[in-house]
């Protein structure tokens, strides 16, 4: 089943843009990644409301009593929480949902990459056994993996020109760093940095960055592709739903200040 409907759908997907924008794989990644934003848009808006749902619970004066009242209390306070969240319609997992649906996407686009740019004879007899049968093989294969600086079947590498045999990991640290702007700047700051689901963000904000620029250092370039487009695209995406605040950037910024409607 995860060949069937994640894997071969999105490796023909890869190769059908592939063809249409003139057999590069580096541009198809980036169009591949526009439209599976396009899909999952309607999560996105999910994730914003579910986002200010808490934030305005996080704000109210029934929460900040219930807080203090169950302050030495942590599993009644947690169950008072449950009980608000069901009270005011919020979804605790509703901010989570979009990463945990794309999940299988990026572990499904990295397989299909491979997959995509088979080199050994096994290889390529696992592509055309994937292939729908309206493709032509003989115009795909072999597919050009070169794009820029990089061989998108291979974990990127920027060697140095000025300092032999040195090479820095251009791409995962951009990964690093758009995924950092991204976490702070659509994420709206808490009412009480003391709270627990507070403290869990700034935990994300940090681990998710290095964790994702991880993956782009250890496996495929075009893997790093789709994180870097995928980043750029969500904020230009919440930038138009006007729901961004660059001020979150800003060191300093005090906790609990919202962005004025």
């Amino acid at each position: 089943m995860w060949e069937t409907f994640i894997v071969n759908p999105l490796t023909n997907l890869l190769l059908w843009i592939y063809q249409v924008v003139g057999h590069n794989f580096g541009l198809a990644i980036v169009i591949f990644t526009i439209l599976i934003r396009l899909v999952t848009h309607p999560l996105m808006a999910q994730q914003i409301k579910g986002s200010q749902g808490m934030q305005e619970m996080q704000k109210s004066k029934k929460w900040q009593d219930i807080q203090k009242k169950y302050k030495d209390d942590k599993e009644k306070l947690a169950q008072e929480q449950m009980a608000l969240y069901k009270e005011l319609g919020i979804n605790p997992f509703g901010t989570c949902l979009p990463t945990l649906v794309q999940l299988p996407i990026i572990f499904g686009l990295y397989q299909a990459i491979i997959r995509a740019l088979a080199a050994s004879p096994m290889q390529l007899l696992n592509l055309t056994r994937s292939m729908y049968s309206f493709f032509h093989i003989a115009e795909i294969i072999p597919l050009n993996s070169k794009f820029l600086w990089m061989n998108l079947g291979q974990p990127e590498r920027l060697t140095l020109p000025f300092l032999p045999g040195v090479w820095i990991p251009l791409l995962a640290i951009v990964v690093a760093v758009t995924s950092y702007f991204q976490q702070k700047l659509i994420t709206p700051p808490a009412a009480n940095p003391n709270d627990q689901s507070a403290t869990m963000t700034k935990m994300m904000a940090i681990y998710m960055p290095l964790l994702m620029g991880y993956f782009a250092m250890t496996f495929a370039s075009g893997l790093a592709i789709y994180f870097i487009a995928g980043n750029l695209v969500g904020i230009a995406q919440y930038a138009m739903l006007g729901k961004l605040d660059w001020k979150n950037l800003l060191p300093g910024k005090k906790t609990g200040e919202v962005k004025k409607k």
